[in-house]
């Protein structure tokens, strides 16, 4: 296995397979890259299915255990299926969609080794979905949750954006996961870094202060210095296609980066973006390494050249300044 300078070994790997959507959501980021999204037709750039597969062969080199498949929306990816049955089986697999392919496809992904599946979904309101996302797909994302859990992909995390615009809707969201075992909430703290609109951020901490009154259980997990809230509803036994012995619904964690120094210190993931490049952190493309060609060789010397780079982005890449704020270390201008 791969250890970076900082001593972090590199286990994981996230693989953007498209930046097609067929949403808008207002904070998208794609990756870090910023709204790249192209027209909906494959586009020529995409790392083909071959590419995506001789990558993880390579990966799975270097001891990498887990794959997550992302975008853009993964699932415009007609050839998906192929790329999850293709992927070493000693690798946990796992996809981050919105929801509106998996009806349908879901029962087939799971056959080929899916393993778990994060939907994107924003809020419990239609309106507010629709304001958010720029769909007017709210059912059809339900739909998704439900095709996936009765797929056996248990438990089903939702990943809803805390900012400006969803805050309101976390406590309806909060009840929603404790109410419906298989599922979990994962609340992901707004990035203005690389998204824009800093009025937009919220203070993360009053999210922390009001699940911890909520929760009937707190657990601490040392990695990324995460607090999982352990919640429960007034009929947690009756989920829509859940298993009636499911444990682990009823989660809500709060992936808190922004200024997260522990977040970076505990960082064991590198990214290829669906144009085939390898990048160390999300929040930088000053460190971008293309594969090339991506024959054997030209894929194993980009993965040890990235995992070499590597910083922590808080602490490291990016110092406190004299003010208490960020500012990029001078060590890294240029480099």
């Amino acid at each position: 296995m791969l250890v970076d300078g900082f001593g972090r070994e590199v286990s994981g790997v996230r693989v953007s397979l498209t930046d097609r959507c067929n949403f808008d959501c207002v904070y998208c980021h794609n990756e870090g890259l910023g709204d790249t999204r192209g027209p909906m037709d494959p586009a020529e750039n995409e790392m083909s299915t071959d590419d995506v597969v001789r990558f993880l062969e390579v990966a799975r080199e270097f001891e990498v255990g887990k794959v997550k498949f992302t975008g853009g929306e993964p699932m415009l990816r007609d050839d998906l299926a192929e790329i999850v049955r293709r992927t070493p089986d000693e690798m946990e697999t796992s996809l981050t969609t919105n929801g509106t392919f998996l009806p349908g496809r879901a029962e087939e992904l799971r056959e080929v080794g899916l393993d778990r599946v994060n939907v994107s979904q924003d809020a419990i309101d239609r309106e507010a979905f629709a304001e958010i996302t720029e769909t007017g797909a709210y059912e059809r994302v339900l739909e998704g949750v439900e095709a996936a859990l009765d797929a056996g992909l248990d438990p089903v995390k939702l990943n809803m954006v805390v900012f400006e615009g969803t805050a309101e809707y976390i406590p309806e969201m909060v009840d929603h996961v404790a109410a419906n075992r298989g599922l979990q909430l994962q609340l992901i703290e707004y990035m203005p870094e690389i998204a824009g609109h800093p009025e937009w951020a919220i203070d993360i901490e009053r999210v922390h202060d009001w699940l911890e009154d909520r929760a009937d259980r707190i657990e601490h997990r040392e990695m990324h210095d995460r607090r999982r809230y352990w919640v429960e509803g007034g009929d947690a036994s009756k989920a829509s296609g859940a298993s009636s012995d499911s444990s682990d619904g009823g989660m809500v964690e709060i992936v808190d980066p922004v200024g997260n120094e522990t977040f970076c210190a505990n960082c064991h993931r590198v990214r290829v973006t669906h144009e085939g490049y390898l990048k160390g952190c999300l929040n930088r493309n000053d460190d971008l390494r293309s594969m090339g060609g991506m024959h054997i060789d030209e894929i194993r010397d980009a993965f040890r050249e990235v995992v070499h780079n590597r910083v922590p982005y808080y602490g490291e890449y990016m110092v406190r300044d004299g003010d208490g704020g960020w500012e990029v270390n001078d060590e890294y201008v240029g480099a």
